[in-house]
């Protein structure tokens, strides 16, 4: 009775599932509660399942063997059919038998790819390609195709026939973070993606996905996991939290922090695309939050709005506007700037109106002039002069801080760098606005100059002050100008020669990231949290005791020490008093002793030829115990940050390492003694055979 109970159910829930699918246009037009009882159901059905496809995945896909088995009635009387096999190739047979063929043949041989396991199908779902005959009478004809066995891949619903080659295809959907995607079954089979437990609906555009209007990086995953932390680690200082998305595509990201943080934030995203505007009210529709502005809502197939008093679990403001003159008209807590390309053109409308001890945070993509691959751009764009070198991404990095730098300084404003990451595809910086022109000229005094070796890749900021050195090279620490005739080195920038990293800041992202299970990025936190301390520990602690003894600025720490301390006045994001200014200039300069090395040394660029270098890890002990400061670095996996000098890096470096050819040589003499002892034999043997 159970079975037929749970049967009937599941039939009920189908019936209303393709009741929805082939008609939401047609609901009982005299019957409104039903109507609204209807879209109350949807959404349930929607937030437990992010697709309508979800349903419909091929039989072949379960989590449990049962899953199989119940798809037939093995319980009964009578012989069976396989559902996974043709009657041609399985003939019906009774329980016992089938269940070892479900057994042996389709389950033994699953792909599992999170929880799902995708049985192997030997239905009519994949054919070959017909068989082409030509026949000695001119006329040909074409052999139907074999039926193959295969998979359908859980994501994308593709059919392959080798696991392997599914392996394959999985690893692709996961590089890509395409491992909840599916498809709508509605005409315009609008792509239904899902991220940090938020669905929103993409455009498809087969033919240059990348210029489409509404297009969804799937890399870019991390920068947004990145923006959401330092996100919820402003809107634990002040609440509410008035953060703008200014370019918001799809408006994944300003849903993420809707959904997420619900009532501490107060979202605004805005774009200047139609197409855009009316794809992010869809999506905020899809994840029940309710969208306010602009005058075209989404509606039912009624013509009443699609919103369910009720339903909503957040608010959100959409705007079709221009990302420069919102951030003119209103002022913000918290901007994130993520254009196509660079954003030096909107980094002026974004200090202009920023609340004192807000964050900007500015994502930029052109890695061509960023990677000094375009030269000419980057003087254009950064105004910065830099040539390629080893340490380049975190060049990249400088270069972009001092942009940010010169537009805060240009609004009698300051800036403390909490986060610059450069990865393959981005640079992301996270800065804290600091107002006041005596907070600007101190940000103004770590723009310098970088004086470059180009021979052994030495480097070495320039002193500030008004004097002119007429003898460059002099600065650097290496003799490369005094051994090799000409000019070796070059000056780069101006660059940013401050920070990179706030360490209290990046441990309150971390205990953000661990709070909303973000798992891919905790270790490049804890990477750049050792990177920040300019240490090899790893020993982080995500408790309350990892937010004591943080150096920020004054408010910060009050905050973060007794959140009662926090007055309204630091809610309001209003101008803060002399006395607290200077606090946070004499917090700021007691930090500067414990400020990382700049720059870092790869191991492989300075490997000396013939010897074996020591493995990572080693060689940072060696040097710990050689009395530097050492770590490693997100930008680059073989990258070691120190204060040590190339001289005294390369010196360590030779010390622990081991010629290559050491046992080749004495192979080669062994060798060698053998060949000379044959001939004297040969010659005694013939004198020998003379005599």
């Amino acid at each position: 009775m159970a079975e037929l109970k749970e049967a009937d159910a599941g039939q009920l829930h189908q019936e209303d599932v393709d009741i929805k699918r082939e008609g939401g246009d047609a609901p009982s037009a005299g019957d409104p509660a039903a109507e609204q009882a209807a879209k109350h159901e949807a959404a349930a059905d929607a937030d437990t399942k992010p697709s309508t496809t979800t349903t419909d995945r091929h039989i072949s896909i379960q989590t449990k063997l049962e899953g199989l088995e119940i798809l037939v009635d093995l319980d009964g009387a009578g012989r069976k059919s396989c559902p996974l096999c043709p009657e041609e190739k399985f003939k019906a047979c009774y329980s016992h038998k089938l269940r070892r063929h479900l057994q042996n043949l389709h389950w033994k041989v699953y792909v599992e790819f999170e929880g799902q396991r995708m049985c192997i199908c030997h239905l009519p779902c994949r054919n070959l390609k017909p068989i082409t005959n030509i026949v000695f009478c001119v006329n040909s004809f074409k052999a139907p195709g074999r039926h193959v066995a295969h998979y359908h891949c859980v994501v994308c619903s593709v059919t392959i026939a080798r696991k392997t080659d599914m392996i394959s295809h999985l690893k692709r959907h996961v590089n890509k973070g395409e491992t909840e995607a599916s498809y709508s079954g509605n005409s315009d089979a609008y792509e239904i993606m899902k991220e940090l437990g938020t669905n929103v609906q993409l455009l498809p555009n087969h033919t240059t996905p990348q210029k489409s209007d509404t297009y969804f990086n799937r890399k870019m995953k991390t920068n947004r996991q990145l923006v959401f932390c330092s996100l919820a680690v402003l809107a634990e200082e002040r609440n509410p939290l008035e953060c703008l998305d200014a370019f918001g595509a799809t408006g994944i990201m300003g849903l993420q922090w809707a959904k997420h943080l619900r009532n501490a934030v107060k979202v605004t995203i805005t774009d200047i695309s139609d197409t855009c505007v009316k794809m992010i009210k869809e999506n905020c529709e899809l994840n029940h939050i309710r969208a306010e502005g602009g005058s075209r809502v989404p509606r039912g197939p009624d013509g009443t709005s699609s919103e369910a008093k009720g339903v909503s679990i957040a608010t959100v403001e959409v705007a079709k506007m221009d990302a420069n003159v919102i951030m003119h008209l209103r002022p913000f807590d918290y901007i994130h700037l993520d254009p196509y390309g660079t954003a030096v053109n909107y980094l002026d409308a974004a200090f202009r109106n920023i609340r004192n001890l807000g964050i900007i945070s500015v994502t930029s993509t052109d890695t061509g002039s960023l990677y000094s691959k375009s030269p000419n751009v980057t003087l254009r764009h950064y105004g910065c002069h830099i040539v390629r070198t080893e340490y380049y991404k975190e060049l990249a990095a400088r270069m972009v801080v001092a942009t940010v730098a010169r537009a805060a300084a240009r609004c009698n404003k300051g800036i403390e760098v909490l986060l610059a990451v450069a990865l393959e595809h981005f640079v992301l910086v996270v800065v804290r606005v600091l107002r006041g022109p005596t907070q600007a000229d101190e940000s103004a005094k770590k723009l310098r100059k970088l004086v470059h070796c180009q021979w052994c890749e030495e480097r070495v900021f320039l002193k500030q002050g008004n004097m002119v050195d007429v003898s460059p090279p002099d600065t650097l620490p290496c003799n490369c100008h005094g051994s090799l005739p000409g000019k070796t080195a070059v000056q780069l920038g101006p660059l940013w020669c401050g920070p990179l990293f706030n360490t209290g800041f990046l441990r309150r992202m971390l205990s953000a990231a661990v709070q909303h299970s973000m798992d891919d990025i905790q270790p490049l936190v804890k990477t750049l949290i050792c990177e920040s301390e300019c240490t090899t520990l790893k020993s982080l602690v995500h408790g309350p005791s990892a937010l004591t003894n943080q150096v920020e600025c004054g408010v910060v720490i009050k905050t973060l020490q007794s959140g009662e301390e926090s007055g309204p006045a630091d809610q309001s994001g209003k101008r803060k008093t002399g006395e607290e200014s200077g606090n946070v200039v004499k917090k700021l300069k007691s930090d500067a002793s414990l400020e990382h090395p700049s720059f870092y040394y790869s191991i492989h660029r300075h490997s000396i030829k013939g010897m074996n270098m020591p493995k990572l890890n080693k060689f940072l002990q060696y040097l710990t115990e050689a009395g530097f400061r050492v770590s490693r670095t997100h930008f680059d996996p073989t990258g070691v940050r120190t204060d040590a000098t190339l001289e005294q890096f390369k010196s360590v470096l030779t010390k622990y390492s081991v010629p290559t050819y050491t046992n080749a040589t004495a192979t080669q003499t062994s060798v060698s003694m053998q060949k000379t002892v044959v001939p004297v034999k040969v010659q005694i043997n013939e004198k020998c055979n003379n005599s």
